[in-house]
C-alpha cells in the first residue's frame, strides 16, 4: 500500500491526519491559520478553559503537553514557527499544505464530533 502524496508538497495524508489526530494540535493550527501571530498561554487558557475549568493543575498539565509534544512536533514538521523564549506560535512554512483540512474542518464543524474544535 503506497501513501498518497499531498499534490505541491512534501508531505503525505498520513501525516496531516496524524498532525490533526490530536485536539490541541488542532486547536493550535486553527487559532494560528485565523489570526497570526498567537500567544502560547492564550492558547494554553482557552484549551483548559473548555476543559477544566480554572483548574490549576490542568493548566499545568497542558502547558507541560504542549511544551514537551504538541508545539515541538508542529515546528519539526514546519506547519508553525514556535519562539520558545517569548512564547509566540506564528504561521509555519507549510501551513498552507494543511489549510485546506482546516477549512474543511471549521466549515463542517456542525458535522464532527464533538471533541472537535
Amino acid at each position: 500500500m503506497s501513501s498518497k502524496k499531498n499534490e505541491g508538497s512534501g508531505g503525505t495524508l498520513n501525516e496531516l491526519f496524524e498532525i490533526l489526530s490530536h485536539e490541541y494540535r488542532r486547536r493550535i493550527l486553527l487559532a494560528v491559520a485565523q489570526q497570526n501571530p498567537q500567544d502560547e498561554d492564550d492558547i494554553t487558557s482557552e484549551a483548559v478553559a473548555e476543559e477544566h475549568g480554572d483548574d490549576g493543575d490542568a493548566l499545568e498539565h497542558v502547558k507541560t503537553g504542549l511544551h514537551h509534544v504538541h508545539l515541538p512536533k508542529l515546528a519539526d514538521a514546519g506547519f508553525i514557527d514556535w519562539d520558545r523564549d517569548s512564547g509566540t506560535i506564528t504561521r509555519g512554512p507549510r501551513l498552507e499544505e494543511i489549510e485546506p483540512l482546516l477549512k474543511l474542518m471549521h466549515d463542517h464543524q456542525d458535522e464532527l464530533p464533538e471533541d472537535w474544535p
